[in-house]
């Protein structure tokens, strides 16, 4: 089967492979704009390094063979008996954050909102273009295995509990490889509707460049999405000793049915999906007032989603998503009757202790994508007697992706290997500890403690990484064993890779 990724050495794999990502070629050299945009004179930041930085760090988390394209050479092959003890092949996909666990749900909205970024953006992704879809397509190779079996899919590959009382590199991982999935008797409805989000979402990505997988994609959605709706019931509650309090399930499962339903409406064209949609949009949360968006609650986002149906294909049936998206919008931005969001004394949104970054970068992707569709229907939101032009939102999400690249009290980028002053001691345990080429001895489980708990900066560099952030108050201790704040995670670069590709084509830099 053709992907993005790397596969084994075998000549046909590799011809395979070659012809495949020579199908990338086209959409490189046909994304050029249709007309000359009138470009800022100063960008205080390069946004176009920035982006490359946030797609490199997707190579930093692959579990698995490692391909010889493999560009963060300090990474080697993990995880490859995956599965074995079920008997299912669950080898590749990404680690989540610092940690050698594979959970599913995360990884799922991480390739949705990879593949949402390049639907939106992609055209002015340039090189970079290939190297997203790479890192889409090792997320789906694995999300294909992960559902290879009806009714059935495999979320979790790992126990958290002992790999947490462990700090090893994923190449000495020994800690038990468990095997954990949902099926009709143990449902898990967000993890499979996100499931068929992001295998929906991805084959609008290779739909032009790969018909034929984009194909196996969307077939695959389809059939996730109909267990995920037949099936109904939360996956922390037939998991919960295995995904909580990690990866838990607090705003229920409607959210991502109306998310998955969105997605495959978009994918497929599909009336069904519309009337579905129409049917059961509000008792699936559709005029939901919770504002936080990220790889648990997808509210928001499923209403900036359909908003484009009524904005930009002018489809009247779902103009209570303008309303639904506007409510939003007016919720964030300071200065609105409506405003609730809350910003550091240095102006970064926030709005949880936790990995604060998340919310940030995955608000300013839906700012500059609401901006976008507004754009091509020329329309604003009103909020009260206050206007908001399309224009705003991005001068809003441009002032959160400065702030997490270096303009912040401390003058610090959040994203690791940008600029002058960065992160040091990130919380990751591949990172932290020496590398397989200048350590090749194995490094037993409590071992690396002793470097979990030092001042000694990181000796391999997670380029990209974009970490948990500073607190409410603009601090930033740069600890290793602060996850809270220190902890990079796949979801929060997801989203970011969106808004650097506008931010670097509005620039002139791409």
């Amino acid at each position: 089967m053709a992907s993005c990724s790397s596969s084994t050495a075998a000549m046909a794999m590799a011809i395979t492979i070659f012809l495949f990502l020579l199908s990338f070629a086209t959409p490189v050299f046909l994304a050029k704009p249709t007309h000359q945009a009138h470009h800022p004179r100063f960008a205080s930041h390069n946004y176009r390094d920035a982006l490359a930085k946030s797609i490199l760090y997707f190579e930093g988390q692959r579990s698995g063979k490692l391909p010889s394209s493999q560009r963060i050479t300090w990474r080697k092959d993990s995880g490859l008996s995956d599965g074995k003890a079920m008997g299912v092949d669950l080898v590749g996909g990404y680690y989540d954050a610092g940690d050698n666990v594979k959970f599913g749900f995360p990884m799922a909205f991480t390739t949705t909102m990879l593949s949402w970024s390049v639907i939106e953006f992609g055209g002015l992704m340039k090189g970079e273009l290939l190297n997203a879809k790479q890192a889409i397509g090792w997320a789906t190779e694995y999300l294909l295995k992960a559902t290879a079996h009806p009714d059935t899919i495999y979320v979790q590959v790992g126990e958290a509990g002992s790999d947490h009382s462990c700090w090893e590199r994923p190449e000495d991982m020994d800690t038990p490889r468990s095997v954990y999935k949902i099926d009709k008797n143990t449902p898990g409805t967000e993890v499979a509707a996100e499931t068929a989000a992001a295998l929906a979402a991805a084959s609008l990505v290779f739909r032009k460049c790969n018909p034929s997988y984009s194909k196996i994609l969307i077939k695959r959605a389809i059939r996730v999405f109909a267990f995920a709706d037949k099936y109904r019931g939360s996956y922390s509650n037939g998991l919960r000793k295995v995904v909580c309090p990690y990866y838990c399930s607090v705003s229920g499962y409607e959210d991502e049915l109306l998310w998955g339903a969105a997605w495959l409406h978009r994918a497929t064209k599909n009336p069904t999906y519309l009337n579905y949609i129409q049917r059961n949009g509000q008792t699936l949360g559709a005029a939901e007032t919770d504002n936080t968006f990220g790889w648990d609650n997808k509210h928001v986002g499923a209403r900036i989603l359909l908003s484009k149906s009524f904005l930009v294909q002018k489809l009247q049936t779902l103009h209570d998503y303008k309303s639904h998206a506007d409510n939003y919008i007016c919720s964030l931005i300071p200065g609105t009757p409506a405003s609730q969001a809350q910003y550091t004394p240095g102006g970064l949104l926030f709005k949880m202790d936790d990995s604060n970054m998340q919310y940030v970068t995955s608000t300013s992707f839906l700012l500059v994508t609401y901006a976008k569709y507004l754009t091509s229907a020329r329309m604003v939101v009103k909020c009260g007697g206050v206007v908001i032009t399309p224009k705003r939102l991005r001068n809003v999400a441009k002032k959160q992706v400065d702030y997490l690249l270096g303009d912040n009290p401390l003058k610090m980028s959040y994203m690791v290997g940008y600029g002058a002053r960065y992160p040091q001691r990130i919380h990751h345990r591949g990172s932290s500890l020496p590398s397989v080429a200048n350590h090749p001895a194995k490094i037993q489980c409590r071992d690396g403690f002793s470097v979990m708990n030092s001042q000694s900066p990181n000796p391999n560099v997670l380029v990209g990484a974009v970490v948990g952030g500073p607190d409410e108050h603009d601090r930033f201790p740069d600890e290793r064993s602060d996850y809270e704040q220190s902890e990079p995670a796949t979801y929060i670069n997801a989203p970011l890779v969106g808004t650097l590709t506008y931010l670097a084509h509005s620039f002139g830099q791409l």
